[in-house]
């Protein structure tokens, strides 16, 4: 009987981690899963993670990852924004945040974990971090609108003249990134 109630609770445990999220989210980590298992045995190990970096650094914003990925991939990795030169030190530490192998379950689990508690602002932040290495917290408004029509779950032109309605670009051209993740958090513009 002792196997029997073994298998129980580790199917417990697995289900409880499904549990937290919703079925798209849980299939946009799917996806993240199978980007990131380069070798696809079911499994993320380092050499899979080497690769992962390498490739984003060939073509960052290039891979069809949608938002919620790329928020939940971001989330937690603040010492890695703005480069995926990644030395192997780096990857060793987080492998290590894993409690064994990691196939999808186990990466659910930790992305659950880290989530658990996130502040959106951050989150959100971190996103478009990726795409200001210098941290200025400003992107041209032309990329950024060739990024969210292009790229992943794609805007529609009325959706990005909405957004630029809403949060216009300065006279340079510039959008003020950071201040438009307060106001989408809070509601208020800084002072």
């Amino acid at each position: 009987m002792a196997p029997k109630k073994a298998k129980k609770r580790a199917e417990g445990a697995n289900s409880n981690v499904f549990s937290m999220f919703e079925q798209t989210q849980i299939q946009e980590f799917k996806e993240a899963f199978t980007i990131m298992d380069q070798n696809r045995d079911g499994f993320i190990d380092k050499n899979d993670l080497r690769d992962t970096f390498a490739a984003l650094e060939a073509s960052t914003g290039s891979m069809r990852i949608s938002k919620g990925v790329w928020v939940a991939a971001l989330q937690g990795k603040s010492s890695l924004q703005g480069r995926v030169n990644v030395k192997n030190e780096e990857i060793d530490e987080m492998l290590k945040e894993a409690p064994g192998p990691i196939n999808f379950t186990v990466f659910l689990t930790m992305f659950g974990e880290k989530l658990k508690g996130a502040d959106p602002e951050e989150t959100i932040l971190n996103a478009f971090k990726v795409f200001d290495p210098e941290g200025k917290g400003v992107l041209k408004a032309d990329y950024v609108r060739e990024m969210l029509t292009t790229q992943a779950e794609r805007f529609s032109k009325e959706e990005m003249d909405q957004m630029f309605a809403a949060f216009p670009p300065d006279v340079t051209g510039n959008l003020d990134y950071k201040n438009l993740v307060h106001i989408i958090t809070h509601g208020e513009e800084k002072d």
